[in-house]
């Protein structure tokens, strides 16, 4: 019975999804609301980008609503320390409101990023007040407790951190929607079976918006005007979904579901690909002495894209890689510490990187042995029309 209440709001949440999403695209063609296009941007024709705008009220809804009518009903022990988890959820709820006030905004009319920024730190510290913060990390670097001055920064770290890696790694049909679909998918069956049932509701809710969302913004390409992207509004509420869900589960916190030594590397290796993405761009843009902040191509998507991968190949090898991950770090952490998981996992995404930059390079080279091709066969037809037309003195430029 339990799974019940999973299944239904999941069903639900495609459903709401369906209807509410057509409704958006009609709303911002006939309002102009489109997506500027720009040399960074992959596409090249105006395309609607506040899709993200029904995230939050189908998430907040269906999840109060669901919570109201186990309770009430009482057809279901949830088993849970109502006191410790409500807080949480109010909290989490009041953030994602802020941040998609914040979204629609900066979709609409542009909200500089230290604006942003600021909304982002505020809504990171609510996690904390609301009791809600890393506090173990399980032998990661030989660290298990965590006090309370140390595990409060870390959380609004990794709360800013998480929230701008999802933001940053949307630049791909499908790409966005498809890793946090994912993640939710695998952290919602990990509190399932844990017996966390508001966390997995919230999971699998996130994930049936998500099924509706990527139809449109991947399918919708092939049919006239259905096609939409998230926005702002959509990517950083889903990043503050995705880094509730981590923390949760990474605290040790028997009130949310039981303790267990590989929690914390486990939680985030739904967001390995995201958070290293980031972490190796903005290392680069540091070595470079480039603005850090300043948009670019140089995420893993734009490589794989010059790599020769069509959108959508290129987005399903980025998905499949997270998954690999998830995997991976799920089976290993049931036999090896979690340091040496850790260490394999920098030394594989390393691996991926260098593998993605030698077919980029090779692509490159194949290019330019192609151009110089041309640019011969140009001019000795230039040189054999001299010869057969007897013209002379002519200037080539290149």
């Amino acid at each position: 019975m339990e799974f019940l209440i999973l299944l239904v709001p999941f069903l639900i949440a495609i459903l709401l999804g369906k209807i509410i999403i057509p409704y958006i695209m009609l709303i911002t063609y006939r309002k102009r609301l489109f997506d500027p296009v720009d040399a960074r941007k992959v596409h090249q024709s105006i395309i609607p980008r506040l899709g993200g705008v029904a995230f939050v009220p189908i998430q907040c809804c269906l999840l109060a609503i669901t919570v109201v009518l186990v309770y009430k009903i009482n057809f279901i022990n949830l088993g849970i320390v109502t006191w410790e988890v409500f807080p949480m959820f109010i909290m989490l709820i009041c953030g994602l409101v802020i941040l998609y006030i914040i979204g629609i905004a900066d979709d609409l009319i542009g909200v500089s990023y230290k604006w942003k920024f600021v909304a982002q730190i505020l809504v990171a510290c609510l996690f904390p007040l609301a009791g809600l913060w890393i506090n173990d990390l399980y032998g990661l670097l030989f660290i298990t407790y965590l006090p309370i001055w140390i595990g409060i920064p870390l959380t609004i770290f990794a709360v800013v951190l998480i929230i701008n890696a999802i933001n940053l790694i949307d630049g791909l049909d499908g790409l966005c929607s498809g890793l946090v679909g994912v993640g939710c998918l695998v952290l919602g069956t990990l509190f399932a079976y844990y017996q966390a049932w508001i966390h997995a509701l919230l999971a699998f809710i996130t994930t049936g918006i998500l099924i509706s969302f990527f139809y449109y913004n991947v399918f919708g390409a092939s049919k006239r005007r259905r096609r939409i992207f998230m926005g702002d509004t959509g990517s950083m509420t889903l990043g503050y979904t995705m880094a509730f869900l981590a923390i949760s589960f990474a605290m040790n916190n028997k009130s949310i579901k039981p303790f267990s030594e590989g929690a914390i590397v486990v939680a985030f290796s739904t967001l390995i690909v995201p958070v290293f993405d980031v972490a190796r761009v903005i290392f680069i843009r540091w070595y470079k002495k480039l603005p850090l902040f300043k948009a670019d191509r140089s995420h893993l998507h734009h490589k794989l894209l010059r790599a020769g991968l069509s959108h959508k190949s290129a987005m399903m090898s980025i998905i499949g890689l997270s998954l690999f991950f998830c995997a991976f770090n799920i089976i290993m952490v049931q036999f090896i510490s979690n340091n040496v998981v850790v260490l394999l996992d920098f030394i594989l995404w390393f691996a991926f990187t260098l593998t993605f930059n030698y077919f980029v390079n090779k692509k490159k080279s194949a290019l330019g042995v192609q151009e110089m091709l041309t640019e011969h066969v140009k001019v000795e037809n230039v040189k054999e029309t001299e010869v057969k037309f007897g013209v002379k003195n002519i200037t080539i430029k290149s």
